[in-house]
């Protein structure tokens, strides 16, 4: 291991491995106790929490918990597991967590109403995802020295089913979802969020290697609800909170740029997005209310017993979007177990009126009767 001189550190790493292939991180402070004496372990410890050591310089060695010296634990970063176990490194490199994994088999499909530009936008977006499509464009732009990856934002009103088509775009091209949860990647220990930033793109690229030694298909990674870690940057003389927020996105970027797999994120205000951000979005969808013709096809799929022209009153008089819809639908379908029978026509009204707080929302259209 020419790359490391030291006959410490190299017994350290070894130590941290063996650890690794035993039962996964290291107790740092034990570890450090285990090799070092006296004054050297004060020294070691103190380097190892400041990330000035050699191994987290050379980028080598990572935090898995930190904390605190007695609480902190280590463990070997992707380039460390390469340099110690070549290739053998990925039976050891981090994966996907199952509990943020949603399986292709476990995603229902559903039908969903679009307006005729978005509709055209979100096929061409599904024809680009098909594994034999896929595949050709990746080669063709590796050929012509461009970047591989597909980036897709979203964005537009709550509501209007960003989110779901997602969903529906995993399961027509036989892909699996990978959901970050953006509020678990923020930690309270300063530091920590970029860690765990870096640490969701380092998994989802494993995956992506080994799906695809498997020949499976690569998993899409979706940010959704991403408005907290896109939008404009902050000035970072504001405080240590918006230095991260910054760190965070100067990360997000790099991964993007770097990107070979599909990533997905989804927003409400992409007017506050920062600019950095745009050009590395290779298609940007945005999602409008329903149009009328669209609110009734939903309201008649949602409510089956609905007749056309009912259907029709309700999207001229409720200004809504799919979301609330389905809001009324799943109060309708409260109503008919607790009562036995469906709602009428009148009930439906009713329900439509209380769906928004705002009292003076323009929710009712005005000039319809109800």
């Amino acid at each position: 291991m020419a790359e490391i001189e030291d006959r410490n550190i190299r017994f350290f790493l070894y130590d941290v491995t063996h650890d690794l292939m035993r039962h996964g991180d290291s107790h740092l402070n034990a570890t450090i106790c285990d090799l070092y004496d006296g004054e050297d372990r004060y020294k070691i410890a103190s380097q190892m929490m400041d990330e000035t050591h050699e191994l987290f310089k050379k980028g080598l060695l990572e935090f898995s918990k930190k904390g605190n010296l007695t609480e902190a634990r280590v463990t070997l970063s992707s380039k460390g597991k390469k340099l110690v176990l070549a290739e053998k490194a990925f039976l050891f490199e981090d994966t996907i967590n199952d509990k943020n994994l949603i399986k292709n088999e476990d995603i229902k499909s559903k039908r969903l109403f679009y307006s005729p530009e978005n509709q055209y936008e979100i096929e061409k977006l599904k024809n680009a995802l098909q594994e034999d499509n896929l595949n050709k464009i990746q080669q063709r732009l590796n050929d012509d020295g461009l970047p591989t990856g597909v980036a897709i934002l979203l964005h537009g009103a709550p509501g209007t089913g960003k989110t779901e088509t997602v969903y529906q775009i995993a399961k027509e091209t036989g892909r699996s979802i990978v959901h970050v949860d953006i509020s678990e990647a923020k930690s309270a220990w300063f530091g920590e969020s970029e860690k765990r930033i870096k640490k969701i793109f380092t998994s989802y690229k494993n995956a992506c290697e080994i799906n695809q030694k498997k020949g499976e298909k690569i998993p899409i990674l979706l940010f959704n609800e991403a408005d907290a870690l896109i939008s404009k940057r902050k000035d970072d003389t504001s405080g240590s909170v918006a230095q991260t927020e910054n760190a965070i996105q100067n990360i997000i970027l790099e991964e993007l740029e770097n990107l070979k797999g599909i990533f997905i994120a989804t927003t409400n205000l992409a007017g506050n997005m920062d600019k950095a951000f745009e050009r590395r979005f290779l298609f940007k969808i945005k999602f409008e209310n329903p149009s009328k013709e669209a609110k009734a096809s939903i309201w008649m799929n949602k409510l089956s017993w609905l007749d056309q022209s009912t259907a029709e009153k309700l999207a001229d008089q409720f200004d809504f979007s799919g979301g609330q819809i389905d809001n009324i639908v799943r109060k309708a379908a409260m109503n008919e177990v607790i009562s036995g029978n469906k709602p009428n026509v009148d009930e439906l009204h009713s329900m439509c009126k209380l769906e928004k707080l705002d009292p003076n929302s323009s929710t009712l259209r005005i000039g319809f009767g109800v």
